[in-house]
């Protein structure tokens, strides 16, 4: 068996910025024109007006205040409520592939390797681009690395799920080393013109590189256990399972976008959150008091607050439980890796920390790692 260290991390954010005032703006005017095409319905009690959306409703709601987007201009006409992604030629590089490749390099420059060292490249997603060939098998070309590839999607606990993956193939020898990747398009398969969750979603893609721990060059983080676990939930769904729709499908069935029922979700996902942590933590020997960060799932600022101090037996310090949601909004599977890459380099040698995901499935994954 061998040991496993993370030895890089890598982020692509868009250069598009929708702040909360220009979305409230936008769902604002949406919310108007409906009702005023459909003041007959209303007027006879066969519909129900469509309420304005504020920025104090979403900081309250969520704590999110921006976040980045492939395509701001769709997202914010007032007539289309979601991005315009053209279709590409089939030999031009996928939207989830170029992005993903974009952070995939940044992972390899931190480790200090090249494609010539990657075994294994899982695409782990939230929603895939298309059905084949696999997303991963184009970052694997795209990036002219060797091994192989696939594919994988457990909702928002994709990327821990794929760590998980990749680190068990490496203990067992099978691989040396592995890129875990996360493109993540929310924006595409968010319904914008819901008032109780058009502001949840942005876009980003993040990567994972994990090695032998024999083959770490620098600064890096073992790997010292892994745990997932699923139940069946209805209570977070889209229908879909496409990254696009055409115009022609703008009224199209409501569950055929993300859904969620967000009361139920509170109640059965904390309990199951925290309790999946403090079992993992328990058996691999490690006490809540020996965490120095946890880096949670960025979902929902409420939920990581309660969570954190759920873990913790107390409310966490400023900078032990980072959120980066604020700023770029719920990004399903790449949200903690966010938050792992842009806050951990400031611990030292023996720090431990906590990655965990949730999110539909339902689906929880956690990884314990110590600052090598």
């Amino acid at each position: 068996m061998h040991d496993v260290a993370i030895t890089g991390t890598g982020v692509f954010t868009p250069s598009q910025i929708i702040t909360n005032d220009e979305l409230v703006a936008a769902f604002n005017k949406y919310a108007d024109l409906w009702n005023a095409e459909n003041a007959a319905a209303i007027e006879a009690g066969v519909a129900e007006p469509k309420e304005h959306s504020s920025s104090e409703f979403i900081i309250a709601a969520s704590g999110i205040e921006n976040r980045y987007v492939l395509d701001k201009e769709g997202v914010l006409d007032p007539s289309r409520m979601f991005p315009s992604l053209p279709s590409r030629a089939d030999d031009e590089p996928g939207y989830m592939a170029e992005i993903g490749c974009d952070a995939a390099q940044k992972a390899l420059s931190e480790a200090g390797c090249s494609a010539a060292d990657v075994d294994l490249v899982i695409c782990a997603a939230s929603n895939m681009e298309r059905a084949y060939p696999a997303i991963g098998v184009e970052i694997q070309q795209l990036l002219g690395a060797g091994g192989f590839a696939f594919d994988m999607n457990v909702a928002c606990s994709s990327a821990t799920f794929g760590i998980q993956t990749a680190a068990d193939m490496i203990r067992s020898g099978s691989i040396q080393s592995a890129l875990v990747v996360n493109p993540e398009i929310c924006s595409a398969h968010l319904e914008w013109r819901d008032r109780d969750c058009h502001f949840i979603f942005g876009d980003v893609a993040t990567a994972t590189f994990l090695q032998r721990d024999q083959a770490v060059k620098g600064d890096h983080f073992k790997v010292l256990s892994t745990r997932c676990a699923t139940q069946f939930s209805n209570n977070i769904r889209n229908n879909n399972g496409y990254l696009r729709r055409t115009h022609d499908q703008m009224e199209d069935r409501r569950d055929m976008q993300f859904m969620q029922n967000g009361r139920k979700v509170f109640k059965e996902v904390l309990p199951l959150v925290s309790q999946h942590i403090a079992d993992h933590l328990t058996d691999a020997g490690v006490a809540a008091g020996d965490l120095r960060r946890l880096w949670l799932h960025q979902a929902n600022k409420t939920m990581n607050d309660y969570i954190g101090k759920k873990v913790l037996g107390r409310t966490p310090e400023p900078g032990e439980q980072p959120n980066i949601l604020q700023d770029y909004a719920n990004t399903s599977s790449a949200g903690s890796i966010i938050a792992f890459s842009k806050h951990s380099s400031d611990l030292e040698n023996g720090d431990k920390g906590l990655i965990c995901s949730f999110g539909a499935g339902y689906s929880v994954g956690s990884v314990i790692v110590e600052k090598g």
